[in-house]
């Protein structure tokens, strides 16, 4: 890791000093091959939220193992129709505000920052926000095919 030194005991501390730059954190761009800084909210603002997944431009941030959005949810907000058909494995992270993950037959509230669900391939969904909330979703594989939405 950038900025850790190791002090012996077992665990890692950050250094703090020359080697932090300010800006640095936002600045979006490689600082070597396999390290890439940057913002949720500005990096994902062009691709719909997503950050990682096999829609990214070649570099560390492609990948077809895996796919991580920073949703950002004004009230009211709701998906335009149903995710049907699904073929990957999907975890749903409360940042803050309220957020409704809908499954047929069942809504499942995350109300506290941390609540979490998951679901696998074949589970259909919607959400809704009631109120603004920010959620990080991880799913996998990151299958093309699947178009970014700005949903």
């Amino acid at each position: 890791m950038a900025g850790a030194s190791h002090d012996g005991t077992g665990r890692d501390e950050r250094r703090r000093g020359d080697d932090r730059h300010a800006g640095e954190v936002g600045a979006g761009h490689d600082t070597s091959p396999a390290i890439y800084v940057g913002n949720a909210a500005r990096d994902g603002a062009g691709n719909g939220g997503w950050l990682l997944g096999h829609f990214m431009p070649t570099g560390i941030r492609h990948s077809t193992d895996v796919e991580v959005k920073w949703g950002v949810h004004p009230p009211g907000d709701t998906r335009a129709e149903w995710v049907t058909g699904e073929r990957r494995t999907a975890l749903l992270v409360l940042i803050s505000g309220r957020f409704h993950m809908e499954f047929r037959g069942r809504t499942v509230v995350l109300a506290e920052p941390g609540d979490y669900v998951v679901w696998g391939p074949g589970v259909d969904h919607s959400w809704y926000a009631p109120e603004a909330a920010v959620v990080l979703t991880v799913r996998w594989p990151s299958i093309p095919g699947y178009k970014v939405t700005a949903t």
